[in-house]
C-alpha cells in the first residue's frame, strides 16, 4: 500500500471548502503546517479533522470511483459523448482494463482511511486534555470515524476483493507502509467487528440547528445500514434482516414522531406508503409525478435518506463535478457515459421490456431522457434538480426538468436510502429460503418469500403512475430463484445510476461461485468488444479490478489479480 508523505501531512493541513454557512456542518478553519503533537489539544481540533474526512469523500476523485467501481462495468452504462477524451474510461467501458488504468488508483480512499485512523489515535489524548470533551463525545467520534473508515474499506474490497488492511495511523515516514493484501472475507470480518463494537455509541440524532448533519454525517441508522449490507455479503442473512429492520423501524418512528409533534397528522399512518415512510411520487392535488425524485435527488437531505454527501447550493462551495462530467449537465448531455441502449428503448419496445415493467414506471422518465429530436438518451438522475412528469398525455410528457449548470452541480451523492435497505432486506429474506429436494418451499420459508414480494411491490408501486397498480403476483414468483431475480431486478430499477448495480452483480456471483448471471446481464448492453468482454468476465477473478501499476512498484507484497496477468 502506497502512503506518500504528502498524504500524511495533508491530514493535518485540511484544505477543504466549507459546506454550510447556516450551520456548523463542515465549517473548518484553515490549518497549515501544524505539528502533529502540538495540534491535538481540544475538541475542536478533533472535529476539524473529522470534517476533513467528509470533505475528502466529496472530492471528484472519490465520487468518480464510487461511480466507476459500482456502476460503469454494469449493464446500465455505455459510452456517451467525448468518452474517447478519457482513455481510462474508454477502456473501462470496453472491459479492456489494465493496471495502468487511472480508475485502479485507490490512494484517495486510503487517504480518508488514514485520516480516520489518525483521529482514532489522537482523540483519546485530547479527551485527557480537554474537560469539555466528554467520554460520550469521544465514543461518538470514534464510532463516526470507524464507520467512515469501514465504508471506504467496503468500497475497496467490493472493487478489488483482497486489499491491504490496517487500523494503524501512519504518522511519519519511518513506519513500514508495505502491506500484503488481506483476503476479502478477513477484511469484511474486521469491518463488521469494528462496527459492532461502536454501533451503540454512534449519534442517534444531531441537534436540529445542524440541519445537514442528520443525513450528511454518520448516525446509528447509517451504521445499521452498513452492517445490513456487510452481513448480506457475508451471507449471514438473519443479521442482515435484523439490521434492516432496525433502520426501517427507526425511520418509521422518526417519521411518526415528526408529524405527531407538528399536530398535522390526524391518523399517524395516513401519510405512510404501505406502512413505510416513503414519499408518494404524485404531487398532491396535481396530476403530475416526480415528487419523490425532487425530494430525494433534487432538494436532498430527505426523510428517506440515511447517509449522503452534501453539496451546498451556494457559490464558492464544492460542486459535484464527477456527476457533471460523467453523467451530464445543462451544457453537455449526455456526459461521458449514458444509459445502455436496451434500457433507453425499454418502454417503447412493446412486450419485450427488459428492465422497466411497463410505461407507467416513473423512474424510467426520471432516470433518463431523449435529447430533443435526437435518439440519443442521457442520464437525468443527479443531473436534474427537478423533474415533473405528466402521464395524462400520450406519449408521456416530462413537463419540467432543471439541469444543473456545468460548473455547479449541487446534487448530493446518496450512499444509503430507505428503499435500498428495504431491498437489501428482501434479498436477505429470499436467501434464507431452503427448498427441499422436491423443490417445495416449507411454510415458514414461504412467509419469507411473501415478505420479500411485499417489499418489492411497495417499492415498485411508489413509482407507478397508472390509475390502478397491478402487483407482482405470488404465483409468478413461486420459487427462490424467481424471487431472487425479481428482487435484483427491482434494485436495478430503483437504484439505477447510484453506484450499486455492479456491486449487486458481483455479490450474486460470489454467492453462486460463478459469473453466469453477471455475464448474461452485462452482455445485454452490447459492445464492439462483446466476445472479449464475455471471455474476461467468465472467471470470478475477472469481475474485480487489477491493482494499479504504481502500487505494485512500491509494494512488493502485492500480487496482481491473476485475471490481469503479471505486473503490467
Amino acid at each position: 500500500m502506497k502512503m506518500k508523505k504528502h498524504i500524511i501531512i495533508g491530514v493535518i493541513g485540511v484544505m477543504t471548502l466549507p459546506l454550510g454557512s447556516c450551520s456548523d456542518f463542515l465549517e473548518l478553519k484553515p490549518l497549515n503546517e501544524i505539528v502533529l503533537e502540538k495540534f491535538w489539544n481540544e475538541e475542536g481540533d478533533v472535529n476539524n479533522i473529522v470534517m476533513g474526512c467528509y470533505s475528502a469523500m466529496q472530492s471528484q476523485a472519490v465520487i468518480d470511483r464510487m461511480m466507476a467501481w459500482g456502476e460503469f462495468r454494469s449493464d446500465n452504462i455505455i459510452a456517451g459523448l467525448n468518452t474517447q477524451d478519457d482513455v481510462s474510461l474508454a477502456n473501462l467501458l470496453k472491459e479492456n482494463i489494465k493496471a495502468n488504468n487511472s480508475f485502479t488508483s485507490w490512494g484517495d480512499f486510503y487517504n480518508i482511511i488514514n485520516r480516520c485512523n489518525i483521529v482514532i489515535h489522537f482523540a483519546p489524548k485530547v479527551a485527557e486534555k480537554d474537560p469539555n470533551y466528554t467520554q460520550n463525545e469521544l465514543r461518538a467520534t470514534q464510532a463516526e470515524v470507524v464507520a467512515l473508515r469501514s465504508l471506504c474499506y467496503f468500497y475497496l474490497i467490493r472493487a478489488f476483493r483482497d486489499v491491504p488492511y490496517t487500523a494503524e495511523a501512519y504518522l511519519d515516514d519511518t513506519q513500514e507502509m508495505r502491506l500484503a493484501a488481506m483476503p476479502f472475507n478477513e477484511v469484511l470480518d474486521h469491518l463488521i467487528a469494528d462496527l459492532e463494537a461502536v454501533k451503540d455509541y454512534a449519534v442517534e440524532k444531531y441537534p436540529v440547528t445542524n440541519l445537514y448533519a442528520q443525513r450528511g454525517r454518520i448516525t446509528k441508522n447509517a451504521v445499521y445500514a452498513l452492517l445490513c449490507e456487510m452481513y448480506l455479503w457475508k451471507q449471514d442473512y438473519a443479521k442482515a434482516v435484523g439490521y434492516a429492520d432496525l433502520v426501517i423501524d427507526n425511520m418509521t418512528a422518526e417519521y411518526k414522531k415528526q408529524y405527531a409533534s407538528t399536530g398535522s397528522l390526524v391518523d399517524e399512518d395516513a401519510l405512510l406508503f404501505d406502512g413505510y415512510p416513503l414519499y408518494h411520487d404524485k404531487f398532491d392535488n396535481m396530476g403530475y409525478y416526480g415528487r419523490a425524485y425532487d425530494n430525494i435527488f433534487g432538494t436532498g437531505n430527505s426523510m428517506e435518506s440515511i447517509f449522503e454527501l452534501i453539496y451546498m447550493d451556494e457559490e464558492n462551495y464544492l460542486a459535484n463535478d464527477a456527476v457533471s462530467t460523467r453523467y451530464g449537465n445543462a451544457e453537455a448531455s449526455p456526459g461521458h457515459v449514458k444509459p445502455a441502449d436496451f434500457i433507453s428503448a425499454d418502454v417503447t419496445a412493446e412486450g419485450v421490456n427488459k428492465v422497466f415493467r411497463n410505461k407507467y414506471d416513473t423512474r424510467y422518465y426520471e432516470n433518463m431522457q431523449k435529447g430533443g429530436t435526437s435518439s440519443v438518451y442521457s442520464i437525468n438522475k443527479y443531473c436534474c434538480a427537478s423533474v415533473m412528469l405528466n402521464p395524462s398525455v400520450t406519449p408521456f410528457s416530462v413537463n419540467y426538468r432543471t439541469f444543473y449548470p456545468k460548473a455547479s452541480c449541487r446534487a448530493n451523492w446518496v450512499i444509503y436510502r430507505l428503499t435500498d435497505v428495504m431491498l437489501l432486506k428482501a434479498e436477505a429474506l429470499v436467501q434464507q429460503v431452503n427448498a427441499g429436494e422436491d423443490g417445495l418451499i416449507q411454510e415458514q420459508d414461504q412467509a419469507k418469500l411473501d415478505q420479500a414480494l411485499a417489499i418489492v411491490n411497495t417499492v415498485n408501486k411508489r413509482s407507478c403512475c397508472a390509475s390502478t397498480y397491478i402487483p407482482f403476483e405470488k404465483s409468478d414468483y413461486n420459487s427462490k430463484s424467481l424471487m431472487a431475480r425479481l428482487v435484483l431486478d427491482e434494485r436495478q430499477r430503483e437504484l439505477m445510476f447510484e453506484g450499486k448495480r455492479w456491486f449487486d452483480l458481483v455479490r450474486c456471483s460470489m454467492r453462486d461461485g460463478n459469473t453466469k448471471y453477471l455475464v448474461n446481464d452485462v452482455i445485454r448492453k452490447g459492445s464492439d468488444n462483446a466476445s472479449v468482454m464475455q471471455s474476461k468476465l467468465a472467471r470470478l477473478d475477472g469481475i474485480f479490478w487489477p491493482y494499479n501499476e504504481d502500487e505494485l512498484k512500491v509494494n512488493s507484497l502485492l500480487k496482481q489479480n491473476p485475471a490481469f496477468g503479471a505486473q503490467e
